[in-house]
């Protein structure tokens, strides 16, 4: 039997701006895009990963009561969200390419433990690292 993580979930403010994000800036493509009354279920896939789904949801009804939604929409605003990890060849290019298509960096790539690393968070706030493959 083949089992296996196929979606993982980003709570996000703003589906449209998250999207934009995703697709213009990190290089992501849309795999699905459907709604269902104000639910809306959208997903991104890295072109490289086509067997794994990033969900870009917004905290709310059915998942979430208002009052919860609310809550988390100031948990991930804060970065206080693990970040996730966004492995790539260089970072150092990396970080140029995407700081010129305006992503903003809470971190400049930095050497340590045999690797360089970057951070920079998404519009609503999730976490981000951007850490360049071991050769």
């Amino acid at each position: 039997m083949n089992q296996g993580i196929e979606v993982a979930g980003l709570y996000v403010h703003d589906q449209d701006e998250a999207l934009a994000f995703y697709v213009e800036k990190l290089g992501f493509r849309v795999h699905t895009d459907v709604g269902n009354g104000d639910y809306r279920w959208l997903t991104v896939q890295h072109p490289e990963q086509p067997s794994f789904q990033l969900g870009l949801f917004r905290p709310g009804p059915p998942v979430l009561d208002a009052a919860t939604a609310q809550a988390v929409r100031a948990i991930v605003a804060k970065g206080a969200m693990p970040p996730l990890v966004l492995r790539v060849d260089d970072c150092r290019a990396a970080y140029e390419r995407m700081r010129g298509l305006g992503v903003e960096f809470t971190q400049e790539p930095v050497e340590r433990y045999g690797t360089v690393d970057a951070g920079f968070r998404d519009p609503s706030g999730n976490g981000w690292k951007l850490i360049q493959a071991r050769g």
